[in-house]
């Protein structure tokens, strides 16, 4: 496939969905842009900005194609980047009415598909027939908030298809953005999701007014949590202090930007989930993932010990004080 001729279109009109705008359109001509609502759709037309997420950030509106029809921004792109929050995903890509098992999918999302308790990669292998060589998945370390202020941020981009991945890798990278190159697709999704899980936890510990040094300790144990849920589940060579796992997870763990350190934070001051939900207008990923992430942990055959995670689902789902059980946690970590 030519690259000059590459089409991309992007799912989704939250602040993930508009910094990927915003870097594509550094390099690429061409964007079909899919927007559910159509009074966004208007207002970004007629001011150049999305109304609600990184108002910020002028749009370049000479190479986006934004339409409200999913099925007719499938058709136009060659490369389709879903980022839409994962309890919605399923409903969004099940509107597409094309075939799509020729395009190629970049998962831009963070999480498990409810429906199916599957990644999305293998949701879409087995329900759209993508193969697996032509899947790819975005991670981090990079907010969406940092992009649109051009800070310099970095991606790691993961696919089986090393040569396809470095392709796509070379349309994101930018003046602000830097790019890798992975083969560990199944890892970077999971660290994607587990890592609002931590952050999470890492809020609730401030709200609850422990210091910096427990929440580094915290920290610390978080990675190794999550390389041990991993190596149950997907077993290669990989360094989990790189920044798609170690990095993603400091920068969603402490940064100010973080909606998942954020929600945590407001159940450690003693706000009740639906009052943080309701309150933050945004949504916070790891409130999902955690219950995800317990129940495939409890159902495998492949558990491993995950005292944050299981500490976060009790606060949560059990309704457990969160003071009581991050005393307990305390005495766990070291």
């Amino acid at each position: 496939m030519n690259r000059k001729k590459l089409k991309y279109g992007v799912i989704g009109s939250g602040s993930w969905a508009t910094a990927l705008i915003k870097i594509l359109s550094e390099n690429i001509n061409e964007i079909n842009w899919y927007i559910r609502n159509t009074n966004n759709i208007d207002f970004i037309k007629n001011n150049c900005h999305n109304p609600n997420y990184l108002s910020a950030v002028e749009l370049k509106l000479n190479k986006l194609n934004i339409s409200a029809n999913i099925s007719e921004v499938a058709k136009k792109s060659d490369v389709i980047i879903v980022a839409v929050p994962s309890e919605y995903v399923n409903a969004e890509i099940k509107k597409i009415d094309i075939d799509i098992s020729n395009k190629i999918i970049v998962c831009a999302l963070k999480g498990i598909v409810p429906e199916t308790n599957l990644l999305f990669g293998e949701h879409m292998y087995k329900f759209f027939n993508i193969s697996q060589n032509n899947f790819l998945v975005i991670g981090g370390p990079c907010h969406a908030e940092e992009v649109a202020l051009e800070k310099l941020s970095y991606l790691t981009i993961g696919s089986s298809n090393i040569k396809l991945c470095e392709k796509i890798s070379n349309d994101f990278i930018c003046k602000y953005i830097n790019v890798t190159a992975s083969d560990d697709v199944i890892g970077i999704e999971y660290a994607s999701m587990l890592k609002n899980i931590y952050a999470l936890a890492v809020g609730i510990s401030n709200g609850l007014g422990y210091g910096d040094n427990y929440q580094s300790v915290l920290m610390s144990n978080s990675i190794k949590e999550m390389n041990r849920f991993i190596s149950k589940r997907h077993e290669i060579k990989r360094d989990i202090n790189n920044s798609a796992y170690l990095g993603d997870l400091l920068v969603t763990g402490y940064s100010t930007f973080s909606r998942n350190r954020m929600f945590g934070n407001m159940i450690g001051k003693g706000y009740t989930v639906r009052a943080a939900q309701s309150e933050m207008k945004m949504v916070a990923e790891g409130y999902i993932a955690t219950k995800k992430a317990f129940l495939l942990n409890e159902d495998s055959a492949n558990k491993t010990k995950t005292p944050i995670i299981d500490a976060v689902y009790k606060i949560l789902y059990d309704k457990r004080s969160p003071r009581k059980i991050f005393k307990e946690l305390s005495n766990i970590i070291n």
